[in-house]
C-alpha cells in the first residue's frame, strides 16, 4: 500500500523538461520551481511530503527564502525526482553514464614503477600495431583526479587566476563565447576550490575580486551562446563577490552586463534600471570611464524606448565622462571600453533613433570599425551588421549589401549565438527592399545562417 501511494505522489518526469522549469532549476530558484509545480496541480502539501520539508518551509521558500544548502537541494531533487544534473548537483544519471563510459583507469592500484612498465608496454603495442585502437572511445573522458591545490593561497595564486581570466576574455572577444565557455567554467571550478584554503585577509579580498571577475566572464560567455539562465546566475554571484571584495568598479561592470542581457532580450526598460544601478557603483568607485560606459548604454536603452531627448543627453554625458577619464588606470574588466567602443555605442544610439540620425549613425559606426583592434572581432561584426542595416534603411543599397555580406561572412566564423541573433534587423531591412534581387539574396542568406 505504501508503494502504491508513493507511485501516486510521483511527479511526471515531463514536468522537468519545460524551458521555464529548466531555467529555474539551472539557477536553483526553488521558489520558481515550486510555483511552476503548483501551476500543474502539485500542492504545497504534496511538495512537503516528497521533500521532507514542513509546509511552513515551503511557504518561506515561496516567499523568497533561498534554499542553497547542498544537502537540502539534494533532498529536494531526490524527493521530487528532479535529474540532479539539471540543478548542477553531482552524481546525476547523466554524469553516472558519462563516468561509466569513461576510459578505464589503467593506473590505479599500481606503484610508480609498475605504472611506468605498463605505459611502456602499451606504447610498444600501439607503435607496432599490436593492439586494437578504438577511435570511438576517444570521445569519452579519461578518469583523472582533481589537481592538488596549495594548502595556503598567496598573492601569486590570485595573480594566476587574473592572468587566466584575461587570456580567456581575449579568446571570447576574438572568437565568441562558444569557443571558450567550457574553459572558463573549468577554471572557475578550480578557482572556487581555493576558497577552502588558508590565506591572509588581504589575499582573501583579492581572491573574491578575481572570482567575481571570473564569474562575470562565465556569465558573459553563457550570454553569448544564448544560455540566459546560466548567464544571470553567474552574474548574480559575480555582483555579490565584487561587493564583498569592496570593488565598486567591478560591481558596476557586472551591472552593465546584467543590463546588456536584458537589452538583448528585448527589455530596454529593465536594462535601463541595471545601467542606472551601475552608475551608483561607478560613482562610488570614482571611475569616470565606467560612468561613461554606463551612460552610453543608458543612452541606447533610452533610444530603444523612443526617448530621443534623454538618449542624446546620456550620450553627451558619456562623452564628457570619457574625456575626463583620460590618463586613468584601466581595470582589466573595463579595458574593452575605449574610443572605438564609445563610437560604436554612439552609432547604436543614432541607429535606434533613426530618421535624421541615420547619417550620424553611419559616421560613428564607420569610425568604430576603423578603430577596432583586430582582437575585437565580435564587436566589429556587431558594428558591421548595424552599419549595413542603417545603409539599407537610408537607401544606400550598394554599400549596405556589400557590408551586409561581409557581416554575415564574419558572423559564421564566430562561436556566438548572439552575433547570429543580431543579424535579424539586417534581414528585416533587406526584406523591406525585396523588390531588389540582391536584397532578397541577402535576406535569404541570413535566414539560412539563423536556421543552421
Amino acid at each position: 500500500m505504501n508503494v502504491s501511494r508513493a507511485n501516486e505522489q510521483r511527479i511526471d518526469p515531463a514536468v522537468w523538461e519545460g524551458p521555464q522549469m529548466r531555467q529555474a532549476l539551472a539557477i536553483r530558484d526553488m521558489a520558481a520551481v515550486y510555483r511552476l509545480l503548483q501551476r500543474v496541480g502539485v500542492t504545497q502539501r504534496r511538495i512537503a511530503a516528497l521533500t521532507a520539508q514542513s509546509q511552513s518551509e515551503i511557504s518561506e521558500i515561496l516567499n523568497g527564502r533561498q534554499a542553497m544548502a547542498y544537502e537540502v537541494l539534494g533532498r529536494i531533487a531526490e524527493g521530487l525526482g528532479i535529474p540532479r544534473g539539471y540543478m548542477g548537483l553531482a552524481y546525476d544519471p547523466c554524469s553516472e553514464r558519462q563516468a561509466a563510459s569513461a576510459v578505464p583507469d589503467q593506473w590505479n592500484g599500481f606503484d610508480e614503477e609498475q605504472q611506468a612498465q605498463r605505459l611502456l608496454a602499451h606504447a610498444a603495442q600501439v607503435t607496432i600495431g599490436a593492439t586494437v585502437v578504438r577511435p570511438d572511445d576517444w570521445a569519452n573522458p579519461v578518469v583523472c583526479p582533481e589537481t592538488p591545490l596549495p594548502s595556503r593561497v598567496g598573492r601569486s595564486d590570485v595573480e594566476h587566476i587574473e592572468v587566466t581570466t584575461g587570456t580567456l576574455r581575449n579568446l571570447d572577444y576574438r572568437y565568441g563565447g562558444g569557443l571558450c565557455r567550457d574553459a572558463v567554467l573549468a577554471q572557475l571550478a578550480r578557482s572556487q576550490r581555493l576558497l577552502s584554503a588558508e590565506c591572509s585577509e588581504q589575499v582573501a579580498r583579492l581572491l573574491h575580486r578575481a572570482l567575481a571577475d571570473q564569474h562575470s566572464l562565465a556569465g558573459w560567455t553563457s550570454f553569448d551562446v544564448g544560455m540566459y539562465g546560466a548567464a544571470r546566475a553567474h552574474l548574480a554571484r559575480a555582483l555579490e563577490q565584487a561587493k564583498h571584495a569592496g570593488e565598486p568598479s567591478l560591481a558596476a561592470n557586472v551591472l552593465y552586463r546584467m543590463g546588456r542581457v536584458q537589452l538583448h532580450c528585448g527589455r530596454p526598460l529593465e536594462a535601463l534600471r541595471f545601467f542606472q544601478l551601475g552608475q551608483i557603483c561607478a560613482q562610488d568607485a570614482s571611475c569616470e570611464r565606467t560612468v561613461a560606459m554606463l551612460c552610453a548604454n543608458e543612452a541606447w536603452a533610452y533610444a530603444l524606448l523612443g526617448d530621443a531627448g534623454l538618449a542624446l543627453k546620456s550620450l553627451t554625458r558619456a562623452r564628457d565622462e570619457f574625456a575626463r577619464a583620460s590618463g586613468q588606470r584601466v581595470a582589466p574588466w573595463l579595458s574593452f571600453f575605449g574610443v572605438a567602443d564609445l563610437d560604436a555605442m554612439s552609432g547604436m544610439v543614432f541607429a535606434a533613433l533613426g530618421g535624421d540620425h541615420l547619417e550620424a549613425a553611419v559616421g560613428r559606426l564607420t569610425s568604430a570599425i576603423q578603430g577596432r583592434d583586430p582582437g575585437m572581432a565580435r564587436s566589429r561584426v556587431f558594428e558591421q551588421t548595424t552599419l549595413a542595416t542603417v545603409r539599407l534603411k537610408a537607401g544606400d543599397l550598394h554599400s549596405g549589401l556589400k557590408e551586409g555580406h561581409q557581416a554575415v561572412t564574419s558572423a559564421v566564423q564566430l562561436h556566438s549565438v548572439r552575433v547570429v541573433e543580431r543579424l535579424a534587423p539586417l534581414r528585416a531591412a533587406a526584406v523591406e527592399r525585396s523588390d531588389n534581387a540582391d536584397c532578397r539574396d541577402l535576406a535569404h542568406r541570413i535566414s539560412t545562417v539563423r536556421a543552421a
